[in-house]
């Protein structure tokens, strides 16, 4: 089962975590998702019923990345809305605590059908390189990447052309 038809048609709800190193933000690569066929966006996933928001991303990031993070703070919620999605995505402050950047898994798909292709720090400049519909909207709504760590509130990036502090 794929992701397109896993999670159409219902409100999911997500959590991701910007993780900063050296002035670089972590991205992951996801293939077969958007206009392009690719999407590069901050490690996270779904709530599963019953998990504290904090113990997901711990949980999400450690299968994603084979990093074992602290979430720190609470930064803005983005609502995504599609013809096929409904995503609410709670964004933190996330830092490394231990183990080494490895490219893992997505354990809801079966391993032929994984999508995750590539987890790397990303710099101001590799970011404004990547086309505005092949990086999640929060950086493709920003003047600098960086923007992102400053903002509060509830954000519907879709509907920005720019984000400015």
């Amino acid at each position: 089962m794929d992701t397109e038809t896993k999670n159409s048609g219902k409100v999911r709800v997500r959590v991701c975590g910007i993780l900063v190193r050296n002035e670089k933000v972590l991205l992951l690569k996801h293939y077969s998702i958007g206009s392009r066929g690719y999407l590069w966006s901050p490690p996270g996933g779904g709530v599963e019923f019953g998990q504290r928001l904090q113990e997901a991303l711990q949980r999400e990031f450690l299968e994603e990345t084979n990093l074992s993070i602290e979430v720190g703070e609470y930064l803005f919620t983005n609502e995504h809305i599609d013809n096929q999605h409904h995503a609410i995505e709670l964004f933190f402050v996330v830092k490394h605590r231990s183990g080494r950047l490895k490219l893992g898994i997505d354990p809801e798909l079966d391993s032929s059908n994984q999508i995750l292709t590539e987890a790397k720090f990303l710099s101001k400049q590799e970011i404004e390189q990547i086309p505005k519909d092949a990086i999640h909207s929060i950086f493709s709504s920003t003047n600098d990447w960086r923007d992102v760590l400053n903002i509060r509130g509830l954000i519907t990036f879709k509907n920005y052309k720019k984000f400015t502090l």
